[in-house]
């Protein structure tokens, strides 16, 4: 006899049940049945109209994802809506009747399996850039880069802000210097192992991404320095200070660079387009799809992507 789980995962292949409209159905479909009897009449779910499917709707929806701790909107109409629901609905009671059939159906397994799904479904979304022309490229990131925190924070124990980081100036540095010039590694790819002294060599500068500068990493400088190169530490703007005061505090001021990625970024954008605005979001697309090739070779979770969205 199949497993529960292979039950489930065998219907939602069969219905490509991977949308937002198809996800908001089968869990509020699920928690509308956890009381009825079986078998069940497709026909007791539908509207008067036979139009929609009855039951479903954005704040219902809304409540049953914050139960099992999903905060974000999948479907602002809970699926109500979308196109195929009511012949999805209809292939669902058929399923969970001939499943009932052979054993009792634990529907708040079942519940529980939909809503790992719709997890799934958001953490495999690409984080969105949006150029708005009317903001700075700085503001821009930044709101890129709360995306990424907002990720990391949902899903304990990533660390997405620091993955994007070191990836979008890997993509910048492919478009200032000579193709194999320095290599480009999977950001949870410890140093050591590879032989590295940073994140990237190029020469005799060593470069640094992070986004909590610590006393690990001001050790890394000092064995730098110590080689006769030259540190460069890359974070996030608000850690900046912090960077330059753990230098300061291990008497290495003046001796190593601290950037912040915004400006590191954005300094490239305007340089390449010769600060002309018109050709602004060319540039910036460039180094996203520079990103998106880095984080496909060197990455194996798809969410990583970066959709750009010129305005």
């Amino acid at each position: 006899m199949k497993s529960a789980e292979d039950r489930l995962r065998e219907f939602q292949t069969q219905n490509n049940i991977a949308t937002k409209g198809s996800l908001s159905l089968v869990i509020q479909f699920t928690r509308l049945v956890r009381d009825k009897e079986f078998p069940l009449n497709s026909d007791d779910f539908q509207t008067s109209s036979k139009g929609q499917v009855a039951g479903l709707g954005g704040a219902n929806l809304k409540k049953i994802l914050k139960e099992h701790g999903i905060t974000q909107q999948l479907s602002a109409e809970g699926g109500r809506t979308s196109r195929g629901s009511m012949g999805l609905m209809i292939k669902y009671v058929d399923f969970l009747n001939e499943w009932h059939k052979e054993e009792a159906v634990d529907l708040a397994a079942v519940e529980e399996f939909w809503a790992e799904q719709i997890r799934e479904y958001f953490r495999n979304q690409p984080f969105i850039l949006t150029a708005d022309a009317s903001k700075t490229i700085g503001a821009n990131l930044d709101e890129l880069f709360e995306q990424a925190k907002k990720r990391q924070r949902q899903n304990p124990g990533t660390q997405y802000l620091g993955t994007v980081l070191q990836h979008l100036v890997a993509a910048k540095l492919c478009m200032v210097m000579p193709e194999g010039s320095f290599e480009i590694h999977g950001a949870s790819v410890a140093d050591a192992p590879t032989d590295r002294n940073g994140d990237f060599v190029i020469h005799n500068t060593i470069v640094h991404c992070t986004t909590m500068p610590g006393a690990l990493l001001i050790e890394k400088c000092k064995t730098n320095l110590r080689a006769g190169c030259h540190p460069v530490i890359i974070t996030i703007f608000e850690r900046v200070h912090t960077a330059l005061n753990l230098a300061e505090d291990a008497g290495l001021a003046g001796r190593v660079e601290v950037w912040d990625v915004q400006q590191f970024l954005s300094s490239n954008i305007y340089e390449h387009s010769l600060f002309d605005e018109t050709k602004r979001n060319s540039t910036l697309s460039e180094i996203i799809v520079r990103y998106n090739k880095i984080v496909l070779e060197a990455e194996s979770d798809p969410s990583l992507r970066i959709e750009f969205d010129a305005k």
